[in-house]
């Protein structure tokens, strides 16, 4: 009996604790001052310790809190709205949250897209704003064709995975065990 306690409670110390139940991706000015807002709200008020940047304090280096932020979380709410694919933040962002969802699974960490007002299937395959997005990425020459492709990817595993779509679902419930 001995036994069995030391060797669950060695496997306890071994899985890391993670800081944050829930990590929002977003595009602010798609969807701060409404969808998100009421999103992180309602998670708040069913105390769900919820990551957003609201989070980040002044004089603090976004990016690396970003990352810190998505290292400590669990869950990700991915929210592809119209924007999103236009913003580099955006997409550097899923390329963490891809990759931590990808790393170990016993980290049990679970990516779920949420279809703001866009089609999953132009998510996955990068038409309409998000072919447009990447194509001006492109074209402006900030970034490498290798880090589009990475982009690519991600957008094609995120939309791939299970999740909400705002036509289908008015209300959708998010159960945490």
């Amino acid at each position: 009996m001995a036994s069995s306690s030391s060797s669950s409670s060695s496997h306890a110390a071994t899985v890391p604790l993670k800081k944050y139940d829930v990590f929002i991706s977003f595009r602010g000015d798609d969807t701060r001052a409404g969808f998100t807002s009421h999103l992180y709200t309602a998670l708040c008020q069913s105390y769900i310790n919820t990551y957003i940047d609201y989070r980040i304090e002044k004089g603090d280096e976004v990016w690396s809190e970003l990352v810190k932020a998505i290292k400590e979380s669990t869950l990700f709410l991915v929210v592809f709205s119209e924007n999103y694919a236009s913003s580099t933040w955006c997409l550097n962002e899923l390329v963490q949250i891809m990759e931590c969802g990808n790393k170990n699974e016993d980290d049990n960490v679970v990516v779920i897209p949420v279809f703001y007002h866009v089609d999953p299937s132009h998510v996955r395959k990068q038409t309409g704003y998000y072919g447009a997005a990447l194509a001006k990425h492109r074209e402006q020459g900030n970034n490498d064709d290798k880090m589009i492709q990475n982009w690519k990817n991600v957008l094609f595993q995120a939309a791939n995975l299970s999740g909400f779509h705002s036509t289908t679902y008015r209300f959708f419930n998010l159960c945490i065990n």
